[in-house]
């Protein structure tokens, strides 16, 4: 029999006993780790890759939705909010929340939710779940053509289509999408980024900076050598790849 490996990630002591003591009795679920608080939660679903993890929204150091952003792309396990705040419902499932669960649950509710992630990762096992499978898609899938970025907020869901982008800045774990006048800030690597917007047309100029060609006015000598480039909306950009680089990159767009 597959184990279905879980965590428990709850500040409670209290409420990890009570899913955990449900649990004892499911003789499929493999419980791999219990977390008092959302850096922790964090850095297990890293280590581990459950296929299952409970999740308390509210914690200390990183709360249940700041665990799922950190996260980031990679591995989503099927995810069952715990709380005892209603409020929060909708949000969840803009995580692609499975289920979420309001304290005090009984155990024939905590079943049914736990029987619902039993068909999940099933039906993810044979054909990977329509939902999490577009999820994916957006988070993973090379960026090209009618490819899109996923951008989540707080208070919207946004996909990008790569010409809407006119540069990329690296801000140490994050990256800082220009879309015209909205800037929007995603958990990646400017190098991840890279890899993802090249077959889109962007290029790499710099360190830190990736520059969609379609948006570049002009290339400007910049002394020394060096040059900048000047985009379509204003911006100039310094630039430390060669200028041959460049104009072979423009020749194949």
């Amino acid at each position: 029999m597959r184990k279905i490996s879980t965590i428990i990630a709850d500040d409670e002591p209290l409420a990890r006993e009570r899913v955990r003591s449900i649990l004892k009795d499911e003789p499929d679920v493999e419980i791999v780790a219990e977390c008092a608080d959302g850096a922790q939660a964090f850095k297990e679903t890293q280590k581990r890759q459950p296929d299952l993890l409970f999740l308390d929204v509210q914690m200390p150091r990183l709360n249940g939705f700041e665990v799922l952003e950190a996260l980031g792309p990679g591995p989503i396990p099927v995810v069952i909010f715990t709380t005892a705040h209603d409020e929060h419902a909708v949000r969840a499932f803009e995580f692609n929340a499975l289920d979420y669960l309001l304290k005090p649950f009984t155990e024939a509710r905590f079943k049914m939710s736990l029987q619902r992630a039993r068909v999940r990762l099933e039906k993810n096992s044979r054909q990977a779940d329509p939902e999490l499978k577009a999820l994916l898609s957006q988070l993973h899938a090379p960026a090209a053509g009618g490819g899109r970025i996923f951008v989540r907020s707080s208070e919207r869901i946004l996909f990008l289509k790569p010409e809407e982008i006119d540069r990329v800045e690296a801000a140490g774990n994050y990256v800082i999408l220009h879309s015209g006048k909205e800037q929007h800030i995603i958990r990646e690597t400017i190098s991840a980024m890279d890899a993802r917007l090249a077959p889109a047309g962007f290029m790499r100029i710099s360190r830190s900076v990736i520059v969609n060609l379609a948006c570049i006015r002009e290339i400007q000598p910049a002394g020394s050598g060096r040059y900048s480039l000047l985009l379509k909306t204003g911006t100039r950009l310094d630039m430390t790849c060669s200028l041959g680089e460049l104009q072979a990159r423009l020749g194949e767009v």
